[in-house]
């Protein structure tokens, strides 16, 4: 039998005309009340009468838009345009962060099917732990990124097209020692290893384990502990492949750090094309897509699903193209041979001209 706004009620712990505000949004409540409420709906797995609502073709007009970190300039950035293509469809976004894992992504997905958002713009970081499974009832859900998912539609840039692409700049100006920064078990890191390895492996250039370096949490900062940790014991690669522009930014600290020159001794590239990477001394080399059309691609293919929830399956490829800048530079202009650093330099740091 269906739960109705009493068994709601009563689950809470409220009156009905208390919850019937909380769904309805018409009048203010205590984030607590609020909190109460939508678990009960979620655990009673509630439909709210929505004609009995009064809403306009059943839905609330709210969409939520969940990225793994919203501290990240990329998310940022992201974020701005999805309010905006969102707006201009009169739809309302709520902002969400999956930094807390799949139970995050069950709430969210449980928020959407008790009608309390239409529908969900959701980017995973791992296939294996994302609640978006088969044998699961979706609501509208498209995904973003590299976790492809075939029962629910998916919007993304070939990752490994583009990493492979980049690496081959690399590759054709002379470089052969190339390393890569941001390699982990992500779905992002993974797709993007895999796109590495095929340039080197079409170079006929041996891949290294070595010059396969980490990145945990991806902030600059921590690829620059990483990669100066590197650097304290390894050769000197002849480039860098960073799997984000934040990443690249810290890269290039490190090697400021160690008295190497980006592109005199190393060059660098990036992953995103942030607004910083253009302005960053030196201006970064970086993989860039239509930031604004992959937002409005998303949203497009959400508003679809919602409007005929039994349409086939889409997935949409957004083009990348590669934004070459001063990162990077012939390597028979440059110094040869490998370079050891050994241990940091040390007395006073020159002031750094690097922004972002």
């Amino acid at each position: 039998m269906r739960a109705t706004v009493r068994d709601v009620a009563a689950r809470a712990g409220v009156s009905p005309k208390t919850v019937s505000n909380v769904l309805n949004g018409t009048f203010r409540v205590s984030p607590a009340t609020r909190q109460k409420v939508e678990e009960a709906v979620a655990a009673l797995d509630y439909v709210p009468n929505l004609s009995a609502r009064g809403l306009r073709n059943g839905r609330t007009g709210m969409i939520a838009v969940a990225l793994p970190d919203l501290r990240m300039s990329y998310s940022a950035e992201m974020c701005h345009h999805f309010v905006v293509a969102a707006g201009k469809r009169g739809l309302h976004v709520q902002i969400e962060e999956t930094a807390g894992g799949v139970d995050r992504e069950v709430e969210l997905m449980s928020r959407a099917r008790a009608q309390l958002i239409d529908g969900l713009i959701l980017n995973p970081v791992r296939l294996e732990t994302t609640a978006v499974q088969r044998a699961v009832a979706m609501p509208p859900v498209v995904l973003i990124g590299e976790v492809d998912q075939p029962i629910v539609d998916h919007v993304w840039i070939d990752n490994t097209a583009a990493v492979r692409e980049i690496t081959q700049l690399l590759i054709d100006e002379g470089h052969r020692r190339i390393a890569i920064v941001g390699a982990d078990n992500t779905a992002t890191a993974q797709v993007r290893l895999i796109g590495f390895h095929q340039a080197l492996e079409a170079a006929g250039i041996s891949a290294e384990a070595a010059l396969e370096i980490p990145s945990p949490d991806w902030h600059s900062t921590d690829a620059a502990r990483w990669f100066g940790e590197f650097l304290d014991t390894h050769d000197v690669p002849e480039a860098v492949v960073c799997m984000t522009d934040t990443l690249a930014m810290g890269v290039i600290s490190a090697l400021h750090d160690h008295g190497l020159s980006v592109p005199g001794d190393v060059s660098v590239v990036g992953y995103d094309n942030i607004t910083d990477s253009a302005t960053m001394v030196p201006a970064l080399t970086t993989i860039d897509f239509d930031k604004q059309k992959f937002a409005e691609t998303a949203i497009d293919v959400l508003a679809a699903r919602i409007a005929d929830p039994n349409r086939p399956i889409m997935s949409v490829t957004i083009p990348h193209r590669i934004m070459r800048r001063a990162s990077t530079r012939q390597r028979s202009t440059r110094k040869t041979g490998p370079r050891k650093t050994g241990t940091r330099k040390t007395g006073p740091r020159k002031p750094s001209t690097r922004k972002g």
